[in-house]
């Protein structure tokens, strides 16, 4: 994990950020339209637009990244849009800081960074903080069939059989559309997971 955030730290640095839109994905423009305002959690939230576009829309929101650089210039652009957000200089897989309940979770981009020891963390995290019928937004690129990670390395991409697995343990997949990304640098398979936290224990 520390090459994945000396990484996006030198990408934050020189400004190599290609994801930053003014407005988030319209995956969560339309949650937004029909989902009652309520407490969020914006994970790897980078500049803040998700969260940003959240507390416009009347949602009580924290924010977290591990890229200091992007905390700072997440908060300057919440004051530049007269809203407030509670932004957070730490790590998805701890979040001993937070306190529950929380209605949403969105992940745009992050957890495709994440080993499977991360995961691990991660959706513990998940299922203490989200509320039962709260909702978890992910996007994720996903892994290319027949591709593995090496030991617990995180690889380029979700493991959705792993994911839907290990999420099976206080979660329901209510959808999933898998499409492609396109970037400069490339094109990798993706996809956006709609998760309903359930009270159901494996």
């Amino acid at each position: 994990m520390d090459g994945v955030r000396e990484e996006m730290e030198a990408r934050y640095a020189s400004g190599d950020v290609p994801w930053d839109n003014p407005l988030p994905p319209p995956e969560l423009i339309a949650l937004v339209e029909e989902m009652p305002p309520g407490r969020a959690l914006d994970l790897g939230c980078g500049y803040g637009r998700a969260a940003i576009y959240l507390a416009q829309h009347g949602w009580q929101v924290d924010g977290v990244d591990f890229v200091a650089l992007a905390v700072e210039e997440a908060r300057r652009r919440a004051r530049a849009a007269g809203v407030e957000v509670a932004f957070h200089h730490g790590s998805v897989t701890d979040l001993s800081f937070l306190q529950p309940p929380y209605d949403l979770a969105v992940d745009v981009g992050c957890g495709h960074n994440l080993g499977s020891d991360g995961w691990k963390l991660y959706h513990a995290e998940l299922r203490r903080l989200l509320q039962p019928g709260g909702l978890f937004l992910l996007f994720s690129h996903v892994r290319r069939d027949g591709e593995e990670a090496e030991g617990e390395q995180p690889t380029h991409g979700l493991d959705q059989g792993a994911f839907l697995d290990l999420f099976s343990n206080g979660f329901h997949a209510e959808q999933i559309v898998h499409g492609e990304t396109v970037m400069p640098n490339g094109r990798w398979p993706s996809a956006w997971f709609w998760m309903r936290r359930i009270l159901r224990r494996r």
